[in-house]
C-alpha cells in the first residue's frame, strides 16, 4: 500500500509518498481502506518531532472509509461497512482500527464530512457535553470558534441548548453567526473580557494571554476548560472550576456526534479538500500552518464510486 511517511523530523518538505506494508491484522481489529482522513494540528507537532517516537513514522487521526478485514474477535461489522473512526497512521491507504472507537457510516454522510469528525468532534463533545455539562440557558464562550473544534464545539453547545459567545477574526465573523452565536466578537477589535459577563462555562482552545484573561470570567461562577494550556500556570486552580485536558476517544461519543451528523443538527466546516499525494499533503501541512484555517482541512485518498 501507499502511505505518507516520514522518515526525518522537520518541515512539511519530509512528508513523502512511499510505499509501505500494510498493517497486520490483529484478533481484536479492523482494517480499513481509507477513503479520507483529514489533517489536525497534532500531525503538525508529530512531524516536526514534539512528541518523539520512532522514525519512519506515519501520523494522522481520522479515517472514513470501508471495512476490509475483519479480526477473529471482532463482531458487529462486516467486510464492506461504510465506517468512521479514530486511530493512528492514517495518512496511509489502509489502516488497522480499535472497533470500540469505530462507528457504522450512513449511507447519507459522505467520506470528507464524516473524516472532519472524530478527532475534533470527540474534543468539543468531551468539553461541552462530558466534562463541561453545558445546560440549556447557560452562557458559554467558545474561543477560535472558527477552527476545526471550535467549529463544531459552537454547534454542540446549541445543541446543549446554550447561550454561545465566540471569538474570530474579523473575515470569520459571518462564519461565526451561520454556526448560531449569539455574540461573535472579532478578536482584532474587541476584548472579549470586556464585552461578556455572566459567563458560566469557557472553552479555551488558544491558551496562553486568552486562557489567563478568561480566567477573569469565572472568578465567582463557573467553570473552564481548556485544551491548549494549563491553568494552574496563571491561578491557584483550588479557588477555581478550571481544568486542562486532553481529549480519550470513546465511543458513546462518536456514536452520538454520527447521530446528529445524519440529523444534519452537526455539519462540519470543511476549508480545504486535497489529493493523497505528497504534494498534496505538503501543501495541506502548510495551510495548517498558517493558524487561520476555516473548520477542518480534509485529504480525499479515494474516490466512492458512485451508482
Amino acid at each position: 500500500m501507499k502511505a505518507i511517511i516520514i522518515e526525518e523530523f522537520g518541515g512539511a518538505e519530509q512528508l513523502k509518498l512511499k510505499e509501505a506494508n500494510k498493517p497486520e491484522l490483529k484478533p481484536d481489529r479492523l482494517l480499513v481502506e481509507v477513503y479520507a482522513t483529514s489533517v489536525n494540528p497534532i500531525d503538525i507537532k508529530r512531524r516536526k518531532g514534539s512528541f518523539g517516537g520512532s522514525l519512519p513514522l506515519i501520523v494522522g487521526g481520522d479515517i472514513a472509509g470501508r471495512v476490509v478485514e475483519i479480526g477473529s474477535d471482532v463482531t458487529g461489522f462486516e467486510v464492506g461497512d461504510r465506517v468512521m473512526a479514530n486511530g493512528s497512521k492514517t495518512y496511509a491507504e489502509v489502516v488497522s482500527v480499535r472497533p470500540d472507537r469505530t462507528v457504522k457510516l450512513d449511507d447519507t454522510l459522505s467520506f470528507e464530512i464524516a473524516a472532519a469528525v472524530p478527532l475534533t468532534g470527540q474534543t468539543a463533545y468531551e468539553a461541552i457535553v462530558r466534562r463541561g455539562q453545558v445546560k440549556n440557558g447557560e452562557r458559554v464562550l467558545i474561543h477560535a470558534g472558527s477552527g476545526g473544534v471550535g467549529t463544531l464545539a459552537v454547534q454542540i453547545a446549541k445543541i446543549q441548548g446554550a447561550w454561545v459567545a465566540s471569538t474570530a477574526s474579523g473575515s470569520n465573523q459571518e462564519l461565526l453567526q451561520s454556526l448560531g452565536v449569539d455574540q461573535p466578537i472579532d478578536y482584532e477589535e474587541e476584548d472579549f473580557e470586556e464585552v461578556l459577563t455572566g459567563i458560566d462555562f469557557v472553552f479555551d482552545t488558544i491558551g496562553g494571554r486568552v486562557l489567563e484573561k478568561s480566567l477573569s470570567l469565572i472568578q465567582n461562577k463557573g467553570r473552564l476548560l481548556s485544551i491548549a494550556g494549563d491553568p494552574s500556570e496563571f491561578v491557584d486552580v483550588k479557588n477555581y472550576e478550571a481544568q486542562y485536558f486532553s481529549m480519550k476517544p470513546t465511543k458513546e461519543a462518536l456514536e452520538q456526534l454520527h447521530e446528529w451528523l445524519v440529523q444534519k443538527r452537526l455539519k462540519p466546516v470543511i476549508s480545504r479538500v486535497y489529493p493523497f499525494s505528497q504534494e498534496g499533503l505538503r501543501a495541506a501541512h502548510e495551510l495548517s500552518e498558517t493558524g487561520h484555517v476555516r473548520g477542518k482541512i480534509i485529504i480525499r485518498v479515494k474516490e466512492e464510486a458512485t451508482n
